[in-house]
């Protein structure tokens, strides 16, 4: 059993209305928690006692050293310290976030996102891979956001392949921007969720934030900026090889994809899948690998991204078997 004593003025915001933060504690880790007053009692397997606790322990002081803490906030924490217990979460959540002036404020939810923050700031290219839903294209825009606000660089480049998704281009209705439109929303939603509608209209009507498709690359140098490529797995060897000769001084250029995810017509070989053995071990390279542990989106997109898998390795299995 552990017993811990919390600074009674932090109860509503540590506990949780009704007491919901607590609650999830028992549900997640199979412990009974007791609280009366700022007197928390913790029951249970010792694995479960020592992580809800330590949950708790860390949330007080982090919110005495002007932190906040949410429902969110309790998850990351039980799902941190269920990878490693010796983690300091104060110092994971206050380390590691992404601040500057953005409208909103972006904490790491895994300790593979921790490390993705801190790689963006030590290296010039980032590759980062792995599955939907861990938050490969969010922190990147936060990251880029946060690199504007703070002037260290003067404008953001959002770059996507357009892999024609069943239907030639030429087909859809509108003029270009009308036609690329669909395949850069995911990139306009993660601006509008860290900055703000507002914000990102003028810096798009000044072309201090620029979203286009990856064809529009070729020719330029990119001082002095955040370059974003989104969904590089859809890159072919050309594309990647035209893009990574794209940054100029000053700049810093972040790689994403899912190599599960390759769209690319005709059995074609995805840049991004070279590219990682191109640099493996490249100086100025850096690369975050996810898995899908690392999912942060709804508690079912894991079971989403699991059953995929295991389908996909028994289709093979059988088409193996019958070739």
């Amino acid at each position: 059993m552990q017993r811990l004593t919390v600074n009674e003025g932090h109860l509503e915001q540590l506990f949780g209305t009704r007491d919901e933060n607590l609650r999830y504690l028992e549900e997640r880790l199979g412990v009974t928690v007791k609280a009366r007053g700022p007197e928390v009692q913790v029951s249970g397997e010792e694995i479960g006692e020592l992580i809800a606790s330590r949950v708790i322990e860390s949330f007080d002081r982090m919110l005495a050293s002007g932190g906040a803490v949410s429902k969110e906030e309790y998850r990351t924490g039980v799902r941190v310290l269920e990878e490693d217990l010796e983690v300091d979460l104060v110092e994971f959540f206050l380390d590691a976030s992404v601040a500057g002036s953005l409208r909103r404020f972006v904490t790491p939810r895994n300790l593979n996102q921790r490390l993705y923050i801190r790689t963006v700031s030590t290296h010039d290219y980032v590759f980062v891979t792995g599955p939907a839903g861990t938050g490969k294209t969010y922190l990147a825009v936060a990251l880029a956001a946060a690199a504007l606000m703070d002037k260290q660089v003067r404008r953001i480049v959002l770059v996507r392949p357009a892999v024609e998704a069943g239907e030639r281009l030429g087909f859809l209705p509108g003029d270009l921007v009308e036609k690329i439109n669909p395949y850069l929303r995911p990139v306009y939603d993660a601006l509008y969720d860290i900055l703000g509608y507002e914000k990102v209209s003028k810096l798009l009507d000044r072309q201090v934030i620029e979203i286009a498709p990856l064809a529009f690359m070729r020719g330029r140098t990119l001082n002095d900026a955040f370059i974003i490529l989104d969904e590089a797995q859809n890159t072919t060897h050309e594309q990647m090889k035209m893009f990574l000769t794209r940054m100029g001084f000053h700049s810093k250029t972040v790689i994403t994809g899912d190599i599960t995810q390759i769209d690319l017509p005709g059995a074609r070989a995805s840049g991004l899948v070279e590219a990682l053995d191109i640099f493996e071990g490249t100086k100025g390279f850096a690369f975050i690998r996810f898995t899908r542990r690392d999912v942060v989106r709804h508690p079912l997109v894991q079971d989403v991204v699991d059953q995929y898998a295991r389908w996909e390795k028994k289709t093979r299995a059988r088409d193996d078997g019958q070739s």
